[in-house]
């Protein structure tokens, strides 16, 4: 079977891309990977090296990370993704959907993050098949709990602020994500959550089933189907010298790393990172985007790491501090660390509040 897929957004929105197209090619289907990406990082390497067919559009997303993170700071999340989309998917939005076109022409079934409507659209014009993946599972109706911040007041309390959350993304996004959809004809829908974003036929939710037990009030299009980890072969990474050496010369290190965001805050991460590890008096590999920090060096017991995949590494560590990103609180767990969480989003928090439930990790620290 031929199947396309595609993806929006930074290394936590790819990555896991990535691991599906693998495993479908190693199930014996050919794959066509369409990637945007917004720090404009590149994944033709590890594609070609497990026989993905990878094509980057567009080809460069003109997007200040670090500008965008001073202006955005104090948004709440709707406010934060409303600024986002305006500068990193809206004025491309012609350009994904035309690869959107392209893959549901030539493809037998799409495959699409979670927010990439315009891939729906194109599914439906063409008749294929359209399945999506979503990361979190915290915008998952269910009365067993309210959504996330919300107040449990029981069951029928909890249905009613479900569909208040609804209407309040409704109001905020349905405008703006509406335009391409009317535009190419479609018909009207009801909510941007259920019906503009998310798979009539199936969505995947891809969380480790430890930490989102399988609901049965879920939706049935709704499918738990784990965590979507890329194989350790993938990147073909190895610990330099110098690390290794690090490694070797005392206890276990504590990892920090903030993820992709840390490009956004380079020196405040850096100071606050090792500001920590002084306080602490531990060992620490902080992972640095930072010029005055430069990969591969030490500096007391602190040890600077670029980019690399964080599993190999995390196994070897004491504890991971990070952002509580998807994708880094899932390594961190899979390696057998328990997590210190800084949040700078709502989702980020939802999933220290779950490291936190599952007995993982603290209760999350304010950024």
């Amino acid at each position: 079977m031929k199947i396309g897929i595609q993806t929006w957004g930074s290394n936590g929105d790819i990555r896991p891309f990535i691991a599906l197209a693998d495993g479908l090619i190693n199930a014996g289907h050919s794959v066509t990977l369409v990637v945007s990406s917004i720090d404009n990082r590149s994944y033709q390497d590890t594609c070609e090296t497990l026989g993905i067919h990878y094509l980057q559009i567009p080809a460069h997303i003109d997007f200040d990370m670090q500008d965008f993170a001073q202006r955005s700071f104090r948004m709440n999340t709707l406010q934060w993704l409303i600024a986002l989309l305006e500068v990193s998917f809206f004025p491309y939005e012609a350009e994904i959907y035309q690869a959107s076109t392209q893959l549901a022409a030539e493809h037998d079934v799409v495959i699409g993050h979670h927010f990439l409507y315009p891939l729906k659209i194109a599914a439906n014009k063409h008749n294929k098949p359209h399945i999506s993946v979503t990361f979190c599972h915290a915008a998952i109706p269910t009365t067993l709990h309210p959504p996330f911040r919300f107040p449990d007041l029981g069951r029928i309390i909890n249905r009613w602020q479900w569909r208040l959350l609804d209407r309040a993304f409704d109001w905020v996004l349905k405008k703006r994500l509406s335009r391409l959809w009317f535009a190419e004809g479609m018909p009207p829908f009801k909510h941007v959550f259920d019906s503009l974003l998310s798979s009539d036929l199936l969505n995947l939710v891809a969380v480790d089933a430890f930490l989102c037990p399988v609901n049965n009030e879920w939706q049935a299009v709704n499918q738990l189907c784990g965590f979507l980890n890329l194989p350790e072969n993938a990147e073909h990474w190895q610990p330099s010298t110098a690390l290794q050496t690090f490694l070797a010369q005392g206890e276990k290190p504590v990892y920090m790393t903030f993820g992709s965001i840390q490009q956004a805050v380079p020196e405040w991460s850096m100071e606050l990172f090792i500001n920590a590890a002084r306080l602490a008096n531990c060992r620490a590999i902080i992972q640095t985007s930072s010029s005055t920090y430069p990969a591969d060096t030490q500096q007391d017991n602190v040890f600077f790491i670029g980019r690399h995949p964080h599993q190999p590494l995390f196994q070897h560590c004491a504890a991971v501090v990070h952002h509580g990103g998807a994708g880094t609180s899932h390594a961190a767990t899979l390696s057998g660390c328990p997590s210190i969480v800084i949040p700078f989003m709502d989702e980020q928090l939802f999933w220290g509040c779950e490291l936190q439930r599952a007995g993982l990790a603290p209760a999350p620290l304010p950024a």
